[in-house]
């Protein structure tokens, strides 16, 4: 499926997840913002997608939040920032912390600039794999604003205090390499895509079960104190054992020269 501005298909239980608005470094206006969350939901529906890849077309991953749009549509604050009651996002998260809360793991591909919006982002993926080269920045302080599309809770499970507010205080420009060293990236490399490919297909291999438990409970548990953690470990694990995907898993490790059962799709979590 294509949009005007995110383009979706699935290959081998892959999800690719491509911002397309090109001419503008994928900077995010209303109909991307929007369409973005729909393709996300759409994953969340497909039992059958087991990974995601998340890119952008042209020369940059996202260069943030389209503040010309934005000026010219000044609807779109109101609108996008007010929050339902029931609800413990609005809109300019949920863009961001929806990949978080995909029961299936997230891997960015990062290249060309990734400015604010487009930074918080990939702060809500699973995993982060940059081009050395990268142009990254916490660029909101230039606007005269804080990041507000979830990165307050995504940098502090990610890097030191310090390091977030100097680059958030600061806006400064700093490389993928930089941003390894910072914990803000999971790997730099030359070629991120095959990186993320080779990654997503060693995850297909493995139960989506206990794929998509080992990321319901590292959300739940990081950073939590060791009760809780001990408590959600018992509780995620009882919901695995003896499922159909987990009698596969055992069957396939103790199996001796023979090919391996394939999985059913995953169930929630």
């Amino acid at each position: 499926m294509t949009n005007a501005r995110v383009k979706f298909n699935v290959e081998q239980n892959i999800a690719y997840v491509t911002l397309n608005r090109v001419d503008k470094h994928n900077g995010l206006d209303k109909p991307m913002i929007l369409e973005l969350v729909q393709v996300a939901k759409k994953i969340d529906k497909d039992r059958s997608i087991r990974c995601v890849i998340l890119q952008g077309a042209g020369a940059s991953f996202c260069a943030g939040l389209d503040f010309n749009y934005v000026a010219k549509n000044p609807s779109m604050i109101g609108k996008f920032f007010f929050k339902l009651p029931w609800r413990k996002d609005n809109m300019f998260q949920r863009v961001a912390h929806v990949w978080r809360d995909l029961s299936v793991p997230v891997i960015a591909v990062v290249h060309g600039n990734c400015f604010g919006a487009g930074m918080q982002i990939i702060l809500g993926c699973d995993y982060r794999i940059a081009t050395p080269d990268a142009n990254l920045s916490i660029l909101e302080m230039k606007w005269g604003l804080i990041p507000d599309m979830s990165g307050m809770a995504t940098l502090s499970r990610l890097t030191r205090v310090d390091i977030a507010q100097e680059l958030t205080m600061t806006g400064r420009f700093f490389s993928g390499v930089e941003a390894e060293q910072y914990g803000l990236v999971s790997k730099v490399s030359d070629t991120p895509l095959i990186e993320a490919k080779s990654l997503a297909e060693k995850i297909c291999q493995q139960s989506p079960d206990a794929i998509a438990a080992a990321k319901y409970l590292f959300k739940k548990t990081w950073k939590k104190d060791t009760r809780a953690a001990l408590f959600w470990e018992r509780i995620v694990q009882l919901r695995l054992l003896g499922r159909k995907n987990q009698r596969i898993a055992m069957k396939n490790g103790l199996a001796r020269n023979e090919e391996p059962k394939s999985f059913i799709d995953r169930s929630s979590f």
